[in-house]
């Protein structure tokens, strides 16, 4: 019997074995270029026409950017403005004032930092003090209504916050400024962490109510700038908390990993992950696909990735795009552990009929 997408992966996670290797894929930066281009409105990625899509390319949707929870912060003035492509954002609190800016760029559709919140170890006391006066509120109407439109095309997932540590190394400091905070005040970065676990403890218990399948603790994580020795210092007992409690909760549970592999993807192993999501092999990354198994010993987490997002792009050849995916997927139908995943999104110069095309080949090809 023929399995949709929904029911390949249900049954992957669940202990099965599912009819033939599940793919699944992020849209959501392809889908961010073609309403900047004007080719889909500004609302496509809400509307169920977002489903159809993946629908219609036979692709299994799980990624929606979806965090269940309101944010409230107190106690501080905020103030945000534009200056043509820069967003800038200033936190004044009572023990300081923070500022950043972020830069859309437009040729690449996305946007970055350009100036961090936190710069150095004197704006740690506004930083506390931030989070502190930070509150939560349950905010499940989009899960609840993009839940009942899925139908057979995926799962529902939502996000917990990142670990503190990765907060501050991906979003609000950068490696750079976290290694100096760490070395220049020590003491005062690990109680900085401690008043943020506090918060996102909050808001990852509102997570874990939500109407969400699967939950994602979405560090995106590479090990070129965090290695094992952060990890297991900074960023493994919250990983265990959570994964444990949503365990518990009867969903299942991932994290994002999608730059380098051979620092961490061990490690990520014994946390207690259901899958870890976004996989990049060599040759983008630094550890092929065959390798993920033997590399990671006993563990059984489930492997989700395989399929970087420049094999989407005209710089990869047709010819390489199809021995790359038919290689891939001869050792993910060797055994029921992989998902063939996108690492990390499709590109926003994608050519399409490659998504259709890795369709065909998981039939031809991705049968256990």
């Amino acid at each position: 019997m023929t399995m949709t997408p929904r029911e390949r992966v249900l049954t992957l996670l669940r202990g099965g074995r599912p009819d033939q290797v599940p793919w699944f894929g992020d849209l959501d930066y392809l889908a961010t270029a073609m309403i900047g281009r004007g080719q889909r409105p500004a609302d496509f990625k809400q509307s169920a026409a977002y489903l159809d899509w993946h629908r219609e390319l036979g692709l299994g949707f799980y990624l929606q950017g979806y965090f269940p929870f309101h944010t409230i912060i107190e106690n501080c003035r905020i103030t945000e403005w534009r200056e043509g492509h820069d967003k800038h954002r200033k936190i004044e609190t009572p023990r300081g004032v923070l500022h950043d800016c972020w830069t859309w760029l437009p040729e690449s559709f996305t946007e970055g930092p350009t100036e961090h919140l936190l710069k150095t170890a004197a704006d740690l006391p506004a930083y506390q003090f931030l989070h502190a006066n930070t509150r939560y509120e349950p905010d499940y109407a989009f899960g609840a209504a993009r839940q009942s439109e899925l139908g057979d095309i995926g799962v529902m997932l939502a996000y917990l916050p990142k670990s503190p540590f990765m907060q501050v190394v991906a979003l609000d400091a950068g490696i750079i400024a976290t290694v100096e905070m760490m070395s220049d005040a020590p003491e005062h970065f690990e109680e900085t962490l401690d008043v943020v676990r506090a918060s996102h403890d909050q808001a990852a218990a509102i997570s874990l109510t939500s109407p969400s399948e699967v939950l994602m603790i979405p560090e995106n994580l590479s090990s070129e700038s965090v290695g094992p020795a952060l990890f297991e210092r900074f960023m493994r007992d919250y990983q265990q908390t959570w994964t444990a409690r949503i365990r518990t909760a009867g969903k299942f549970s991932c994290m994002h990993l999608d730059g380098t592999l051979k620092g961490l993807l061990r490690q990520e192993c014994t946390v207690g992950f259901d899958f870890i999501e976004a996989l990049t092999p060599a040759p983008v990354g630094d550890l092929a696909v065959e390798d993920w198994a033997k590399f990671c010993g006993d563990a059984k987490t489930i492997f989700w990735g395989g399929m970087p997002g420049a094999y989407f792009s005209p710089h990869v050849s047709e010819a390489e795009f199809e021995r790359f995916t038919r290689a891939t997927l001869a050792v993910m139908r060797r055994e029921p552990r992989y998902v063939l995943g996108v690492a990390d999104q499709v590109p926003p110069n994608a050519v399409v009929s490659r998504l259709h095309r890795v369709r065909e080949l998981v039939a031809e090809c991705g049968v256990y």
